[in-house]
């Protein structure tokens, strides 16, 4: 990129502390909308969970306090540049757990008001769905399965701060699932690659698991029932082995591709519905979509669809602050800058108007 090219970049600094990943990242954008990461620096605190068996919320917040400054400081000196660069600063201000929420806010405010440069708090959520517009320079509309820890959704993604929820969760986020059956089947945390990693060992034809919402008009998920039915099968074979183990994950996993691709199916005809052609393109993003046995489930799902696949890149795909320093460019090149009274959102749902699915719970 040549020197006037850079000067017409908007540079912005991005901090995530929605859960257990303490981020900093600086992103540039170009007047064309295009993106670059000049660093990304994430640090992961799930050694000081694992004693607990999951997320504690004071302990992630603390955490957060204590090494923020100095996360923030390694991706200045990564990105090469001085604050006096940067254009803006974005955190994450939602969905999450409220303590480290407010650290990040709290830190981005501060830097705003000594620079007197814009705040742009952004939906962690909204992240995830633009961040292939920072890796693909793709612009929506598109059709987006955001799947994490927390969330399972499938979103029209119309526009910036524009989208239409299509189907979620009635019960647990997928993630969540996973972490839930890596736990009962004594598997390190994070739950997610341990019972990916188990599952290509094992026989996915020996436990049979149901697929649940399985040909369900609307397109919405279920995986409650399959964590339970994977510990029904694991009391059964109790004390398991490690072929048990591996054949339990091989077995929940393969359940798992079958219903969210069944779940996207339909979410295709939805999406195509409301577009009036068929889509174009799918998104997969969040944490989840690391796992490479649903990335290539639902790659070959969008080529019967004759849509364009698109996954970021897996380090990309979890946590990070790079997403929310895109999502922040995004939406001041729109206009959408915030006051520096802007409150953090422990829930905030994309589509804010989107009818509660029946028989969920507050989850969704």
């Amino acid at each position: 990129m040549s020197p006037s090219e850079m000067a017409h970049e908007t540079i912005i600094l991005g901090i995530e502390t929605s859960c257990d990943e303490t981020a900093a990242a600086v992103v540039a954008r170009d007047s064309a909308g295009r993106g670059r990461i000049l660093s990304s620096i994430v640090r992961s605190q799930w050694d000081s969970h694992r004693p607990f068996g999951g997320v504690v919320p004071e302990i992630a917040a603390r955490a957060h306090a204590e090494c923020l400054d100095e996360l923030i400081r390694d991706a200045m000196a990564e990105a090469g540049i001085g604050f006096e660069r940067i254009d803006a600063v974005s955190a994450a201000a939602g969905p999450g757990l409220i303590g480290g929420l407010i650290v990040g806010v709290v830190t981005a405010k501060t830097i705003a008001l000594v620079r007197g440069i814009p705040l742009v708090t952004v939906n962690h959520l909204e992240a995830h769905a633009l961040t292939v517009g920072l890796t693909d320079g793709l612009d929506p509309p598109y059709l987006l399965l955001l799947v994490s820890g927390g969330h399972t959704q499938l979103l029209l993604v119309h526009g910036v701060d524009h989208y239409t929820r299509l189907g979620t969760t009635i019960d647990d986020a997928l993630g969540e699932a996973f972490d839930k059956t890596a736990k009962l089947l004594g598997l390190p945390q994070p739950g997610g690659p341990s019972v990916e990693k188990a599952a290509k060992q094992g026989d996915a034809s020996r436990f049979v698991m149901p697929r649940p919402m399985l040909g369900r008009e609307e397109a919405h998920f279920s995986f409650a029932g399959l964590k339970t039915a994977v510990r029904q099968r694991a009391l059964q074979h109790a004390p398991l082995s490690d072929n048990d183990v591996n054949d339990l994950c091989a077995g929940f996993e393969a359940a798992v591709l079958a219903s969210v691709a069944d779940r996207c199916g339909r979410a295709f005809d939805l999406a195509a519905e409301m577009l009036g052609e068929p889509v174009a393109d799918f998104v997969v993003a969040g944490g989840v979509a690391a796992n490479q046995a649903l990335r290539q489930t639902l790659r070959d799902l969008a080529e019967s669809r004759g849509s364009r696949f698109h996954v970021p890149p897996v380090e990309l795909c979890g946590d990070n602050a790079a997403m929310i320093a895109w999502a922040g460019a995004e939406r001041l090149a729109r206009g959408l800058a915030s006051p520096l009274d802007a409150k953090v959102h422990p829930r905030w749902p994309l589509d804010a108007t989107a009818p509660r699915a029946i028989g969920a719970g507050v989850k969704a």
